[in-house]
């Protein structure tokens, strides 16, 4: 017996929990702070972008709290499911009390209570029933007559019974609208990877060897992935991210990609793009052609088709490649794909070439800020970034790929196919970095008057050549005391420095020269020898192109500031290809563009419920806000008539129609 009353006990301290505002009021709090980090915390991305972002602490931390998908959350779907339940119970415990309310006259108060209200007056005379009924019946009023025992006659009357409405619906649309969460938040799924029937795969492998737990079948509840389309390809499936995995997720039919178009503003930036795409049934072979843009997608068999993005679907490049480690060797011409990788044998070492991604546009920002203008490092920092700034420039298209060595160690490359003029001069950029996450390093190389790097290699070739060095010393060393009667003892000694230097720079360039001063030179002297140093340097190249164009059966570059500026431009050029880390260098020269679109596909059940609870929360708040309920009685006993009137809310307006009716109610009195 004392257990049952326990039980009864518990379950009705339970249901009073489940059922009390407050409870609800604290389960709606939580999801609007989690709605909050939801909006400002972009969603669904994959788990690395969060892992550069945050660090590895606070990744973890917001991984546990599952803030990376936070509207499919377990434990964001737990509270929807008791909001869903603390609602319902709210509503079928105070629903009875409030229709009762709504249809009740209140016909049984009594002269005292009327006479206890606010708003309560007694008036001298008599109505008669027939006119008292037409007047509320004219103001609007619902009214029930009671006649009583004591020859009384009390009239209770009603309007804006709505009012109470907007309780009823604003509690069912909170229902509605979680429901609709719940079957967008798909739970099924969420409970099938709690009991490990769906795994996502964390392994980069072909789609058709993905394993049966993590594919999701075509009838799965609700979804939202991506999918990249190459012109003239198809998909039948998308991805969707799932921690630090993904799932496939089969479609019940088939995209093909049949034209992607794409407008651009005059400075480059994409204005317009669109996809021409068949969807063919799988079951029936019905095909349905559509075009899909922006903010107008495809509806079928309940998946929503939107145009999210676009970008290169392998396109064939053609590439001039340039030997690095044997400068002397004419480039040889190059093909491949992007997105693709090849076999590349430079040297006799085996190498494999993978390309990434060929942007045919790249906007920058080329102007300066207030304080300077800014270094090309700085303005190349990711060329790929748009920058909302004045001064965009398109700089032409670009390919990035990795070369891989045999032991697997690689460097990324970011190649830019169009010249880039800087105070007058063309350079040919080039970026290089050795890990993923950090920037990409730019090296300029200057192009010559065909726009071409022809010069350049020439000019490098001779600088790394230690069969050149003497006859470019010598000739440097004759230019340098032609007017000076120097002895042939310091003539030796300068032509031996000039070779001294032109060795070192061709071992190490500008870095070779900084560490042998750092390491043979005191301190104090080294700016001084430093300044040195370049000056033969910057004279001696003038000697080297002379010596490299005869050598190639070339005129010389004509002497002015333009080829001179050529020159030292070459010097720094030739001094960062040290560091560029790579035995060749691929000049892209040409391709044919393929595109491809990226098309986001989504099924959403819960949407239509989520717009219909929303609509029923807006038509709640009108009525409880906009619609006042005003009950209205007058008793009428012996030769007095008692008039009370009270509102679910006081306001002026009450306080306005109350003096209204019962002046009114005291002309009819009069008139009677």
């Amino acid at each position: 017996m004392k257990t049952s009353k326990r039980q009864a006990g518990f379950g009705s301290s339970l249901f009073e929990l489940l059922s009390s505002m407050r409870f609800a009021i604290g389960l709606l709090t939580i999801l609007a702070i989690a709605s909050v980090v939801g909006t400002v915390l972009k969603q669904n991305e994959p788990y690395p972008n969060y892992a550069f972002e945050f660090g590895p602490f606070w990744f973890r931390v917001f991984e546990a709290l599952g803030l990376y998908d936070v509207y499919h959350s377990a434990w964001f779907l737990v509270i929807l499911t008791f909001l869903v339940v603390s609602t319902t119970l709210c509503i079928v415990r105070n629903g009875p009390g409030f229709i009762k309310e709504m249809k009740g006259y209140r016909d049984k108060a009594s002269n005292v209570s009327l006479q206890a209200m606010k708003h309560s007056v007694e008036l001298d005379g008599n109505i008669k029933p027939e006119k008292l009924a037409a007047y509320l019946s004219a103001q609007g009023y619902r009214f029930k007559v009671r006649e009583r025992d004591d020859g009384a006659t009390l009239f209770a009357a009603k309007k804006g019974a709505a009012n109470r409405l907007g309780y009823f619906f604003a509690h069912i649309a909170m229902v509605v609208i979680c429901i609709g969460g719940l079957l967008d938040g798909n739970l099924p799924l969420k409970l099938g990877e709690l009991i490990g029937k769906v795994v996502p795969e964390t392994r980069d492998i072909p789609q058709s060897q993905i394993p049966e737990p993590s594919r999701l079948s075509a009838g799965n509840l609700s979804f939202r992935g991506n999918v990249t389309i190459a012109e003239n390809r198809s998909a039948d499936v998308i991805f969707l991210n799932a921690g630090n995995g993904y799932l496939v997720q089969e479609l019940p039919f088939i995209v093909t990609l049949k034209k992607f178009y794409v407008d651009y503003y005059s400075n480059g930036m994409p204005k317009l793009f669109a996809s021409d795409i068949v969807v063919t049934d799988k079951k029936t072979g019905k095909e349905t052609p559509a075009k899909v843009k922006v903010n107008h997608p495809l509806i079928i068999d309940g998946v929503a088709i939107y145009q999210a993005s676009f970008g290169d679907g392998g396109s064939p490049l053609q590439l001039k490649g340039w030997n690095l480690a044997q400068p002397a060797m004419a480039p040889v011409m190059l093909r491949g794909t992007s997105l693709a990788s090849q076999p590349l044998t430079a040297n006799g070492r085996d190498y494999q070439l993978e390309f990434g991604e060929l942007r045919v546009f790249n906007i920058e920002s080329m102007g300066g800020e207030a304080g300077g203008e800014k270094s090309f490092s700085e303005r190349m920092h990711d060329a790929r970034e748009v920058k909302h700034e004045k001064a965009l420039k398109n700089v032409g298209p670009s390919v990035t790929f990795k070369l891989r060595d045999a032991q697997g160690q690689a460097r990324e490359y970011q190649q830019y196919m169009a010249p880039i003029t800087q105070d007058g001069a063309d350079y040919l950029v080039s970026g290089v970095r050795s890990e993923v996450a950090k920037p990409f390093q730019f090296l300029r190389l200057p192009l010559d008057d065909d726009g071409k790097l022809d010069t350049f290699m020439r000019l490098r070739a001779a600088l790394l050549d230690p069969a050149l060095f003497d006859q470019i010393a010598a000739r440097t060393t004759a230019k340098a005391m032609q007017s000076q009667a120097i002895s042939p003892a310091m003539q030796q000694q300068f032509q031996s420095s000039v070779k001294w230097v032109l060795a070192r720079f061709a071992q190490g360039g500008f870095n070779g020269l900084e560490t042998f001063l750092d390491d043979r030179v005191p301190a104090d002297k080294r700016q001084a020898v430093a300044q040195t140093y370049v000056k033969i340097l910057q004279g001696a190249v003038v000697d080297v192109m002379e010596v490299a164009q005869a050598r190639a059966g070339v005129k010389p570059l004509t002497p002015d500031a333009k080829h001179y500026r050529f020159l030292l431009d070459s010097l720094v050029g030739v001094s960062s290809l040290h560091d560029y880390g790579s035995p060749v260098f691929l000049q892209l020269t040409g391709f044919e563009q393929v595109q491809a679109s990226g098309l986001q596909m989504t099924r959403s059940p819960g949407k239509n419920l989520v717009y219909l609870g929303a609509l029923m929360l807006v038509i709640g708040i009108m009525l409880m806000f906009y619609v006042r309920e005003v009950r209205l009685w007058v008793l009428c006993y012996g030769d007095k008539v008692r008039v009370a009137m009270s509102s679910n809310r006081h306001s002026r307006d009450l306080d306005r129609d109350f003096a209204r009716h019962t002046e009114s109610l005291n002309q009819l009195v009069r008139d009677a």
